[in-house]
């Protein structure tokens, strides 16, 4: 038989499943931009070909190509100057709603007039199968997708959020479920009850009172590409509506068993590789001679270490040096007299660090990255959270079992001296991170495999549409019934109207009655 003949359906079918992806991360954290590598990763290895609009450029890779807004990352750093541990310790910074989703709007503005982002909207000869696109806190990354005529996916980088079920069905009763930035555990007081409530109703109001702005940021991005491409740019209000299916980063192991709907796909840890990469050769023999364990210290990328104040920097040192163990802290500059047991990185590998064995306990700020990180390796945490959503995902951790919370005060290094010593007596912690870890791994498939089926799923049915929740189109006033009631009332008002009506009938009547008796007497 010809060799060629049997080579002919294999090279068939792998044609057929690879397809050209659109992977839109163009936000400057570093957080975002390891989840938007993990995309990459996942469809490269598949077959895929990718674009990928990134500020952290990767690799060269013979189907990848990318979009560069690094020189997005100046900007992101001046309008985030205000996150620093000096600033946060002497005052308390309340980031509500309102300041979240317009300081987003910035930086998604940003990205989208980018120059080499309006070039490739303008100029791009490639056809595209798929967008998908970053959600956090706006839809505007949508209009790749218009422009280019595909479904689109949204990339949530956070847990289930009521403005990203709006967009697929509907948000949680906030009863039970509460806004991913307020620092609450099941089940909530009644205060908490009304105070989420108000939460929801006041998001609400902040998403009716940007609307016009964002549709004009959307207008203005997008409209010159659709022009020159001579087709209809439909309105943001629109097309946000229209997204075949979320990937979340959750899973019940992290966060709450909401009931979700069938377009909302759990995929937390994707971003984790299964090639462990090895440490370094000096983090490597520092984990390794460290016969009482090591703990990792890392706040983050968006807090730098480096603005705490000295004697804070102090104190926490001093906390360490009475450790038996060894400490790797992860600290963007160099610091002087530090004790023997403190090894200062100021770039730590995260994933290899928690994967060695001696990894005990990890201090974290509580990023979702990281929470889900220490279950993928078994490792208990003491949370100190900042800002956004690491006080939910720390006070979850807590209720779960495998953490302790301290708050950043002047107090932090006393109080973290305590919990460490909880922590490391008490084997109740790494046990209960064990449980969580199995429950965790314990999937009928990994979160990568997730993200290729669905791509390929939606792509093969053309945007997936039976996946829609029929809860989408169904108006609010009949959700709530405000119809039927409407109803009610009216038939009410209608029953009332005819008693009074029989009333003022049988009292005239008995009036006339009575007089006719009345005259009759007389007579």
């Amino acid at each position: 038989m010809n060799i060629k003949s049997l080579l002919l359906p294999v090279l068939f079918v792998s044609n057929v499943f690879a397809y050209n992806i659109l992977v839109v991360f163009p936000f400057p954290g570093k957080s975002h931009t390891i989840l938007g590598e993990g995309y990459v990763r996942h469809l490269l290895k598949a077959g895929h070909e990718v674009t990928y609009v990134t500020p952290a450029l990767l690799k060269p890779h013979p189907k990848l190509k990318q979009i560069d807004v690094s020189s997005n990352i100046d900007g992101f750093e001046q309008d985030t100057k205000i996150l620093s541990f000096d600033t946060f310790l002497k005052e308390k910074i309340a980031m509500d709603s309102s300041m979240v989703y317009d300081l987003m709007l910035k930086m998604y503005n940003r990205s989208i007039t980018h120059e080499n982002v309006q070039y490739f909207l303008k100029e791009s000869k490639d056809k595209y199968d798929l967008a998908i696109v970053e959600w956090l806190y706006s839809e505007l990354y949508t209009g790749f997708a218009a422009i280019f005529n595909i479904p689109h996916v949204y990339a949530s980088s956070l847990e289930p959020h009521p403005d990203i079920l709006n967009l697929i069905d509907e948000p949680q009763n906030p009863a039970y479920f509460p806004e991913h930035t307020s620092p609450v555990s099941l089940p909530l007081t009644f205060a908490e009850r009304v105070s989420e409530l108000w939460n929801l109703i006041y998001l609400y109001f902040v998403r009716w009172h940007l609307k016009d702005t964002e549709e004009k940021v959307f207008q203005d991005a997008f409209g010159p590409a659709a022009i020159k491409r001579g087709i209809n740019l439909p309105t943001l209000n629109k097309i946000k509506y229209e997204t075949s299916l979320v990937f979340g980063n959750s899973h019940v192991s992290t966060g709450e068993a909401y009931k979700l709907p069938q377009n909302y796909i759990p995929i937390a840890g994707y971003h984790i590789d299964d090639q462990k990469k090895p440490l370094p050769e000096d983090l490597q023999k520092v984990m390794d001679n460290s016969p009482h364990g090591v703990i990792y210290f890392s706040m983050g990328t968006m807090m730098k270490s480096k603005t705490m104040p000295q004697e804070f920097k102090r104190g926490l040192l001093q906390v360490f040096s009475e450790l038996k163990q060894t400490v790797i802290w992860k600290f963007e500059e160099k610091m002087d007299n530090v004790p023997k047991n403190v090894h200062i990185v100021q770039w730590a590998p995260q994933q290899s660090i928690l994967a060695h064995p001696n990894c005990i306990l990890f201090i974290t700020h509580g990023g979702l990255l990281s929470t889900t990180e220490t279950l993928h390796y078994g490792v208990p945490i003491i949370g100190i959270p900042l800002f956004a959503d690491q006080h939910i995902n720390v006070v979850r951790a807590v209720q779960k079992g495998f953490a302790l919370q301290v708050d950043l005060d002047y107090d932090t290094p006393a109080k973290l001296q305590i919990a460490i010593q909880e922590i490391l007596s008490n084997s109740k912690y790494r046990e209960k991170v064990k449980q969580l870890s199995f429950i965790y791994h314990h999937r009928p498939t990994s979160p990568g495999q997730e993200i290729l089926h669905w791509v390929e799923h939606i792509i093969q049915t053309k945007g997936a549409s039976h996946l829609r929740s029929p809860a989408f189109n169904v108006p609010l006033y009949q959700k709530l019934y405000l119809d039927l009631l409407g109803l009610i009332a009216i038939v009410i008002v209608i029953i009332v109207h005819i008693l009074k009506k029989i009333k003022s009938i049988l009292l005239t009547t008995s009036k006339k009655s009575e007089n006719f008796k009345s005259k009759k007497k007389h007579k």
